[in-house]
């Protein structure tokens, strides 16, 4: 009972961990490959490149920490410092450009959600303003199920050869 608190911060931690590493590869692909196809003209995210490997440490780092010291002054400074780093990543995939398409749309906002997480766990460690499971929800519900929702629609479409466009019960669910 005495390590379960930790254990679940290791799990949570892996899963973002997760979103972070195959996010950063399949958000800016699917985006380029809509933007390709759908808005040719409009400028493509660059491959990944040093900058975004230098943001997954940052991040990684900041999970690894959060995971093994919680509460801590200098924790959340990192949790600010990953949030922060994932946030700007996401800026450069340009998911502003993918609005027309929600199944890629939703993508960028799940991995927003790990960003905004990051931010909020760090905020709120310092200024202590939220419930510590409020701003955590804003890691679990926001980023892993977002993240989820959005992973799964697509590659159910892309698996049965459908048109990978979200229909009208896929807008439903994704609360657009």
């Amino acid at each position: 009972a005495g390590t379960a608190r930790l254990g679940d911060r290791i799990g949570v931690a892996t899963l973002l961990f997760m979103i972070a590493f195959v996010g950063g590869r399949i958000v800016p692909d699917f985006t380029r490959q809509w933007l390709a196809k759908h808005r040719p003209a409009v400028r493509h995210p660059k491959p990944p490149d040093t900058f975004d490997s230098g943001a997954l440490a940052i991040t990684l780092t900041a999970l690894a920490v959060w995971a093994a010291v919680p509460g801590k002054t200098p924790t959340s400074w990192m949790l600010l410092a990953g949030g922060a780093a994932a946030l700007v990543r996401l800026a450069r995939w340009r998911g502003w450009t993918t609005l027309r398409e929600p199944m890629v749309a939703m993508l960028h906002i799940g991995y927003g959600w790990l960003g905004i997480g990051l931010l909020l766990v760090g905020a709120n460690g310092v200024f202590a303003f939220l419930p510590p499971p409020a701003v955590l929800h804003a890691l679990t519900i926001g980023a892993i199920g977002t993240m989820t929702l959005a992973v799964m629609t697509r590659a159910t479409l892309e698996h049965t050869g459908a048109r990978l466009s979200a229909g009208p019960a896929t807008v439903t669910i994704y609360g657009f």
